[in-house]
């Protein structure tokens, strides 16, 4: 156990004190949220204004806390992945330096080693995304907050959860790399393909039938739409306070993939909880018999 721990300092430490990683890790999320303020919240504020049924008015506090919540989730379902990339970049790094051939002869178990990494990597995301997550409460705080105590917990504990998931996603991948090329493919890859496919930046709804299918398979999907539930209960709270009638209140909930389905059923945030908690379980034993059986053959 005492190996456990000094690995998962040293990788810590290596973490931090390679400025490129950390910067880059560090930026990605207020950088988003730069981006999604300005260049989709009016996008965002015009597709709910298209959603409203006829005759029924949203005041401009409500209207802009509902934005926040959509950014703030939109920005923090990325993020979790993106920077858990970042953070787990060490591992590809040691490959392509020859460092990690000296964990393979070394009498460390390879379980042991692989779970140091992922450890390493959980620890340094989750201050990475909890900062993030803090960034965003303070903004919603700016321009509208509808948000109760138990919708901040419940968010943290999404981030939380998401991180575990990216984390262990970031573990798989990293599998099958061992170059610097590799790292920076894999990385634009994921930055620019990961938000669309988890309905962070548009909701799935809004997508063909078809697709959206399709991506009821994805666990990130459910973990967009966990974090979007809790960021914008507090909103949606206050639109039947002020007499929104119930119908138009669960419309602008589907639309925002707030209730998701799995062909026609509906998925309730326990289910999308034990759904990314499964994933995380079997991306780590998939993560670690991979590493196991690398080390046989070398």
């Amino acid at each position: 156990m005492s190996t456990f721990f000094i690995l998962v300092k040293r990788n810590v430490k290596l973490f931090f004190k390679d400025k490129g990683m950390f910067f880059t890790a560090l930026i990605t999320p207020g950088i988003l949220l730069v981006l999604y303020a300005t260049f989709l919240s009016n996008v965002y504020r015009d597709s709910f204004l298209a959603g409203l049924p006829q005759g029924v008015t949203l005041s401009g506090s409500v209207m802009n806390g509902l934005v926040a919540g959509q950014l703030t989730s939109s920005l923090l379902s990325v993020s979790c992945i993106t920077v858990a990339f970042c953070s787990n970049f060490l591992m590809v790094q040691d490959k392509a330096s020859g460092k990690y051939n000296d964990f393979l002869v070394s009498p460390v178990n390879q379980t042991v080693t692989t779970l140091a990494y992922y450890t390493a990597t959980l620890l340094s995301t989750l201050i990475v995304c909890y900062t993030a997550t803090a960034i965003c409460l303070c903004y919603t705080g700016i321009v509208g907050w509808y948000l109760s105590a138990i919708d901040v917990i419940c968010l943290f504990l999404d981030v939380t959860l998401l991180v575990f998931f990216g984390t262990a996603f970031s573990s798989l991948i990293n599998v099958f790399l061992s170059s610097q090329g590799q790292i920076s493919a894999v990385g634009t890859i994921v930055s620019a393909g990961y938000g669309f496919i988890c309905g962070a930046y548009m909701p799935i709804s809004t997508f063909s039938k078809g697709l959206q299918k399709v991506l009821s398979f994805f666990p990130g999907t459910y973990g967009t739409a966990i974090l979007r539930t809790h960021a914008t209960n507090g909103v949606f709270s206050e639109m039947q306070n002020t007499g929104m009638p119930e119908e138009a209140v669960t419309q602008m909930k589907r639309l925002l993939d707030c209730e998701p389905s799995f062909f026609g059923t509906a998925v309730s945030p326990a289910a999308m909880y034990l759904i990314l908690a499964g994933s995380v379980a079997l991306l780590v034993t998939a993560t670690v018999l991979l590493y196991s059986c690398k080390k046989k053959s070398k």
